[in-house]
């Protein structure tokens, strides 16, 4: 079991200041987190609810307490076979398969990795929202996490600001990439009239994408991805801009393949430090069957 309260014991330092100071300065909370907190009358000094706007003295116990009961999503719960690389108290790491997506939409509003996640945790008499940390595509596959807390949640969503939540993926991509690795350094925005599509422009936000070739083979190359930043089909945009788009990409590619039905895309592995433990915490996903059958065929 993970500790899931918060602790900080006010120092010269931080004497005299209000709790919501320290709430905000010393245990990382959000502003939002802490109302809703406040709500639930889960903040205290020396093991007594109290109001944010109290001024602490030396040796005052600020405590949260994180894992408070909340009302469930909306989303059905539906009995849908997930693999679980991890879960804990406070997030479920998923190696999500190809051909289903993430969270429900208006256009999937079931069959989703979501609707699975909800009944994993009825089953076991858990009441939480469905929190994605970060989404992949419908059709690429590997690691996603969901966290169990908003504090969990925004802590993660942090460390991605802040470069310390490391994402790498596998791509096998059209064409001999040269050279060997480099940095793919070009703004992407959606594009005009379409809901889904997303292209290089000067206005777009900034986007970098990292690549090193892991092998080359007759007309195509197998990448290794890591992310600095985390636009919408951010691989998928920057594969094609180099002319070497993702096989398999009938969304930015036209020709396709008949050897996979999908792009050829992987998320494999994160790495990022626990928000409560501070532990850092490394996952892989393998790559799957569909992938490593197209990499057999790319080198006979």
């Amino acid at each position: 079991m993970i500790q899931l309260n918060l602790k900080y014991i006010v120092d010269g330092e931080t004497a005299g200041r209000a709790v919501k100071s320290i709430l905000k300065t010393k245990l990382n909370l959000s502003e939002r987190l802490i109302k809703k907190l406040k709500n639930e009358h889960k903040i205290l000094c020396n093991n007594v609810p109290v109001y944010v706007n109290k001024p602490t003295s030396v040796g005052d116990l600020i405590e949260v307490l994180i894992d408070f009961v909340e009302e469930c999503d909306d989303i059905i719960p539906e009995d849908i076979e997930i693999d679980i690389l991890h879960e804990d108290d406070s997030l479920i790491i998923i190696n999500k398969a190809p051909h289903i997506v993430v969270h429900p939409t208006f256009g999937h509003p079931s069959g989703t990795i979501a609707n699975a996640i909800m009944f994993h945790l009825l089953e076991k008499g858990i009441c939480k929202k469905v929190r994605p940390v970060s989404r992949l595509d419908r059709d690429t596959s590997g690691i996603i996490i969901f966290a169990k807390n908003q504090f969990v949640q925004e802590m993660l969503i942090r460390q991605m600001k802040s470069k310390t939540f490391i994402k790498e993926y596998l791509g096998i991509v059209q064409g001999v990439v040269q050279p060997l690795q480099g940095t793919i350094d070009l703004p992407i925005e959606r594009k005009p009239g379409s809901i889904m599509l997303r292209h290089v422009a000067p206005t777009g936000a900034p986007s970098v994408t990292h690549y090193e070739v892991v092998e080359h083979y007759q007309d195509a190359s197998y990448l290794k991805f890591s992310l600095e930043t985390g636009r919408t089909h951010q691989i998928r945009v920057h594969c094609q801009a180099i002319g070497h788009p993702l096989i398999g990409d009938t969304l930015y590619s036209p020709s396709g393949s008949v050897f996979i039905g999908r792009q050829a895309l992987h998320s494999q592995s994160v790495a990022f430090y626990h928000p409560f433990t501070s532990e850092k915490m490394v996952f892989t996903a393998p790559i799957p069957d569909d992938m490593q059958n197209l990499l057999k065929i790319l080198k006979t």
